[in-house]
């Protein structure tokens, strides 16, 4: 136990410099990927065949 005048002990610093380097690069991968597999969708909606498939499929579920 701590005296009530005096501070009580800083925690420890949860980030680091290499915890937040590693932070940012799982951010900036999770970002690339992201958009990739946005411009893999979007890039199927410019296939009219994968289309036509793609609703025939949902139609037969109904």
């Amino acid at each position: 136990m701590h005296n009530p005048t005096t501070p009580p002990p800083a925690a420890p610093a949860l980030v680091t410099p290499a915890t937040g380097r590693a932070a940012l690069w799982w951010r900036w991968l999770g970002g690339l990927l992201a958009v990739l597999a946005c411009l893999a969708v979007f890039g199927l909606y410019t296939a009219p065949g994968f289309m036509v498939q793609l609703a025939d499929q949902v139609w037969a579920c109904f």
